[in-house]
């Protein structure tokens, strides 16, 4: 793995979720760094709620689609957890951007992240996967039929977070 673009990538999502008062820290998981921002924000055309969006990431030595699901669904776990405030549904909802970036991208694993939104009962996941070797940051931006009203934010965030980090 080619520490210094990946490294430099997920510098610049720091700045770019601290610039967006997400508050980023760093926690370690599993003995690996990883990088943690959340933000909450309400909106009345949201049918009066709020919405909770969580960014998770972290370097890893390859990206496959068993790596990428496994790492959403602790991504949508800890969020969950880490949330606070009224449970999940009840005029509050959860986003979870789950970044994964290495030097070695399965391609499937690309298309996997890129194909739809995943969601669970008041919660959607955008994984994203940065191709560090490529200068790509891949992700769902489309407009899912569940959460359509917070898919122009999600789209928004990600482009803040992801499109505007150099990657190599």
């Amino acid at each position: 793995m080619s520490e210094e673009p990946i490294r430099t990538y997920l510098g610049t999502v720091e700045r770019q979720l601290a610039a967006d008062g997400c508050g980023p820290r760093w926690e370690q998981w599993g003995g690996s760094p990883v990088l943690i921002g959340r933000r909450a924000d309400f909106r009345m055309r949201w049918a009066a709620t709020k919405l909770h969006l969580f960014t998770v990431a972290t370097a890893v030595p390859e990206i496959t689609v068993q790596t990428v699901e496994g790492f959403t669904a602790q991504a949508l776990r800890y969020a969950k957890t880490n949330k606070g405030g009224l449970p999940v549904g009840f005029q509050t909802g959860l986003a979870v951007f789950p970044v994964l970036v290495s030097d070695r991208v399965d391609p499937a694993a690309m298309a996997w992240a890129e194909e739809k939104q995943r969601n669970q009962f008041g919660c959607f996941a955008r994984p994203v996967v940065v191709d560090a070797a490529n200068g790509y940051a891949g992700y769902y931006q489309g407009k899912p039929m569940v959460g359509l009203a917070y898919a122009a934010h999600l789209i928004e965030k990600g482009d803040l977070y992801f499109r505007s980090a150099p990657v190599a």
